[in-house]
C-alpha cells in the first residue's frame, strides 16, 4: 500500500510518468422495442423488456498528475489484449518516457511475461524495459486511481442499455473526450502518513523486545 501512496506523492516528471491501469467487464444489453423519443415535458421512456447480447471488456489507463486517460473496448480480456495495451502505452501514449511506472492489481495476466507471448523476444524486451509494475495489495483495488474513472464512467455513460460492442466503443470514446475537454481529474490526497494513522489495523503489531 505504501509503495502506491509514495508513487502518487512524487513530483510530476514526464520522463517517469505514474499511470494507473485496470480493466472491467461491460454487459451488452439491447432494447427489444425502441424507446420513445424525448419530448418537452416528458421523461425518457423505454420498455421493460431487454435482450442480453453477451459482454465486452474495457481497458483503462489514467495518469492522475495530468488527468490524462485512455480507454479501449475489446471483445475479450486475454493475455494478448493486455500485451497490446502495454505496447500502446509505451509507443503511443508515452513514447518519450524513460520509464513508465504502472499501478495495477496482481491479476494472473498482469505480467511482463505476456509480452514474450505476443511479440518476438527483442521487441518484448524493449517494451519490458520501459515498464515498472507496482501492484496494489489484495482487497486494495481502491488504491488504483483508474477505479475512480471507472466509477464516473459507470454513472455517466454505462448506466443504460448498450446493445453492441461498436456502440459501446463510440459511447466510451465520446465520454472520454468530453471528460478531457472539461479537465476532470483526480487530486489524490491520501498519503502514507494518513494510512499509518487511519489504517493501523492493517499493519502488524510490533512486539517490544524483551530485555
Amino acid at each position: 500500500m505504501e509503495d502506491i501512496l509514495d508513487l502518487y506523492a512524487k513530483r510530476y516528471d514526464p520522463l517517469f510518468p505514474v499511470v494507473c491501469f485496470d480493466e472491467r467487464p461491460c454487459q451488452l444489453i439491447a432494447d427489444v422495442l425502441l424507446p420513445l423519443p424525448l419530448k418537452p415535458g416528458q421523461p425518457y421512456r423505454f420498455d421493460y423488456e431487454y435482450e442480453r447480447r453477451g459482454s465486452a471488456n474495457l481497458f483503462g489507463v489514467f495518469e492522475p498528475k495530468t488527468s490524462r486517460r485512455w480507454l479501449r473496448v475489446t471483445e475479450r480480456r486475454t493475455k494478448l489484449d493486455f500485451a497490446a495495451c502495454l505496447k500502446h502505452l509505451v509507443d503511443v501514449l508515452y513514447p518519450q518516457a524513460v520509464l513508465i511506472r504502472v499501478v495495477l492489481d496482481n491479476l494472473n495476466t498482469h505480467s511482463k511475461a505476456v509480452l514474450y507471448e505476443a511479440f518476438e523476444p527483442r521487441e518484448a524486451r524493449r517494451l519490458a524495459r520501459k515498464l515498472e509494475f507496482h501492484f496494489t495489495p489484495k482487497h486494495g483495488s481502491w488504491l488504483n486511481a483508474v477505479e475512480l474513472e471507472f466509477a464516473a464512467l459507470g454513472r455517466q455513460c454505462l448506466n443504460r442499455r448498450i446493445g453492441s460492442i461498436e456502440m459501446l466503443a463510440e459511447e466510451v470514446q465520446a465520454w472520454s473526450e468530453r471528460r478531457d475537454r472539461t479537465g476532470r481529474g483526480v487530486e489524490w490526497r491520501f498519503t502514507t502518513e494518513a494510512a499509518r494513522s487511519k489504517l493501523g489495523r492493517l499493519y502488524p503489531e510490533v512486539q517490544p523486545n524483551e530485555t
